[in-house]
């Protein structure tokens, strides 16, 4: 079965809409976990407007499961991972501003700077994934800096979905082979959602781990935060 963690930014988004401790992020990451979560994800960013390094240091103490923390690999981040330790840490290549993350990794161009902060990672025992998307040559690249995994970029993925599913997964499928034959675990992530999650765990093979947060807590809005786990649970059946 493929494994699903739970984004969290949006609850400290809200959180952070209105000042205090509520929503607590800490809390709902245990609550997460006890509905079923088989991992955690949060993505701090360097304006913090949502999760902020506290959030991570606290969330190392609280997450029984596995704890995954997204980002680019500022020195201040990469300072924190090394502080905190977490399970695995997921390179993202965003620009400081950006509203969410929107590309994979230019594994070609910045190889030699990821190796060098892929291996400084993995020396202190955590796992490291690259945002990615399908291309055989950069994922060829991304194998050869060291990494233990990619997270596969799957925006693409769920535009296509409504208008031909086919042919939104056929890139997805073909590059997790290749992937695979690298010798890399694969993950994917980003507007999956309960409409368009289950014929991608279907269809894309040896995946590991789906991280989702806006769309699961946005339906947990409406169906709650167990009753939407479990439905996203079902989906990766």
């Amino acid at each position: 079965m493929v494994r699903l963690s739970v984004n969290l930014n949006k609850v400290a988004l809200i959180r952070n809409g209105r000042g205090g401790q509520i929503p607590d992020v800490a809390e709902a990451a245990q609550k997460a976990e006890t509905f079923g979560a088989q991992g955690i994800t949060v993505h701090p960013r360097p304006d913090q407007r949502h999760i902020t390094y506290a959030d991570v240091r606290i969330l190392k103490t609280v997450v029984k499961t596995e704890f995954n923390v997204e980002g680019y690999p500022s020195d201040d981040f990469l300072q924190l991972m090394e502080e905190v330790r977490p399970h695995q840490v997921t390179l993202v290549p965003d620009a400081p501003d950006a509203l969410t993350s929107n590309a994979g990794w230019d594994a070609i161009k910045h190889r030699e700077s990821l190796t060098d902060i892929v291996s400084r990672l993995k020396d202190r025992g955590i796992r490291t994934s690259l945002f990615m998307e399908t291309d055989a040559a950069q994922l060829e690249a991304a194998a050869k800096t060291g990494t233990d995994r990619i997270e596969f970029y799957t925006e693409a993925y769920a535009k296509m979905y409504p208008i031909n599913p086919e042919a939104a997964v056929k890139p997805y499928r073909e590059a997790a082979k290749i992937a695979h034959q690298l010798g890399l675990g694969i993950n994917a992530g980003h507007d999956l959602n309960s409409a368009n999650l289950q014929f991608f765990a279907r269809e894309v093979p040896h995946l590991l781990e789906v991280s989702i947060g806006h769309a699961l807590i946005s339906e947990a809005l409406y169906l709650g935060l167990e009753n939407t786990i479990h439905l996203y649970l079902k989906q990766l059946q």
